[in-house]
């Protein structure tokens, strides 16, 4: 039930925002076929829960994973589920506290399927209250806080935005216009709204991207116990292959 009313109210607002009367009105008006208001209505199911540093210990783990790598020429990361832009400017903060430069040889792909959260990660810019976890110390060094009309909200770093590349993709469709080989994949807080038939397939596609030794991220609520012949557990909540050898 709790489900249903946030659809439900979630709809409401489209509904409002085209002057439709009723839902029938509003599922024919889709199928008429507007992109736009498509865009729309996949915007407005979509949740979007999210901070810095969320499930803090990941990247400790992620920071020394990927020091043992500091000899390629270029690593590569996906972040599967940016949302406002987070999780992928609290890697690259990873990513530049492990190679002690703003300049890492580091590339972040960041996905999610609503366009509107893309745009707001892609601007990187965050009110005050969102950044209050963060320590003093690493505010000042990754983000320019705003002055004049801007007080009260910074900015992250262009290094930081200049290593992150944010793309829309739907985790659901049946291919995924992307290339591997990614030394770490972060899933996180995804899986819960699927049923385990749909994580299977996810888990599934997630394997040729990964790199032989790579390393996926889950949610501190998500077990992947049911794709056991895909990836094990190596340490909490975190996952690598299975089978390495592919």
């Amino acid at each position: 039930m709790g489900k249903q009313n946030m659809v439900y109210s979630r709809l409401a607002r489209r509904l409002r925002a085209t002057g439709l009367d009723n839902f029938h009105d509003y599922l024919n008006y889709l199928e008429r076929g507007s992109p736009e208001e498509w865009e729309e209505f996949t915007n407005a199911l979509t949740t979007n829960l999210t901070a810095f540093f969320r499930e803090q210990h990941h990247f400790p783990i992620l920071e020394k994973h990927i020091e043992k790598r500091k000899n390629q020429n270029k690593i590569q990361l996906w972040c599967s589920a940016s949302s406002t832009g987070e999780e992928p400017y609290s890697m690259a903060i990873a990513m530049v506290q492990a190679f002690k430069t703003f300049t890492p040889p580091v590339h972040i792909l960041a996905t999610d399927l609503d366009t509107n959260v893309l745009a707001k990660a892609q601007m990187g810019i965050y009110s005050l209250d969102r950044l209050e976890k963060i320590p003093k110390e690493k505010l000042k060094q990754f983000f320019l806080k705003g002055k004049g009309q801007n007080a009260g909200s910074a900015r992250v770093r262009p290094e930081l935005r200049n290593m992150i590349t944010f793309r829309q993709l739907n985790l659901l469709d049946d291919s995924w216009p992307i290339r591997g080989p990614f030394d770490a994949i972060f899933c996180r807080n995804v899986m819960i709204y699927f049923d385990k038939p749909t994580q299977y397939g996810i888990l599934k596609k997630f394997v040729p991207l990964l790199a032989s030794d790579g390393l996926l991220f889950a949610g501190h609520s998500e077990s992947f116990q049911h794709a056991g012949d895909l990836f094990k557990l190596r340490e909490k909540t975190v996952y690598e292959l299975a089978n390495k050898v592919r």
